[in-house]
């Protein structure tokens, strides 16, 4: 076997050192962004769907006929939602208060909702 010698640099080492590390932080950053964006989810979720629907990972509903939050994609995939958000909820169970939200509260709620899905 013949000798293989690197041609990598020790700053070329550090380089690559710099970054990996750099990498890191830039993905921490974006993960503690989406969960701080998925708890704005779920603050809405809180605030106007838990009246009726279980919002939680194992909660359940206080209306018979909501369905649980963690639910909604055996039913409907979750990115669909966005227009019927949008356009505001006006049915679903026969009580269903109106529900009308800006662009972001609507992205941070399908955040929360498609977090907390039942994966089987």
């Amino acid at each position: 076997m013949h000798g293989y010698q690197s041609s990598t640099s020790l700053a070329d080492k550090q380089v690559m050192k710099h970054l990996i590390l750099v990498t890191a932080v830039v993905m921490l950053g974006a993960s503690a962004l989406a969960d701080e964006f998925i708890d704005y989810g779920k603050q809405i979720a809180e605030a106007n769907c838990q009246q009726c629907h279980a919002i939680l990972t194992d909660d359940e509903s206080r209306h018979p006929e909501a369905p649980r939050l963690r639910e909604l994609s055996e039913r409907y995939p979750i990115d669909t939602l966005e227009e019927a958000f949008a356009e505001g909820i006006y049915a679903g169970h026969p009580d269903m208060p109106q529900f009308e939200a800006s662009p972001e509260q609507i992205g941070a709620l399908l955040a929360y909702i498609n977090s907390i899905q039942a994966r089987n």
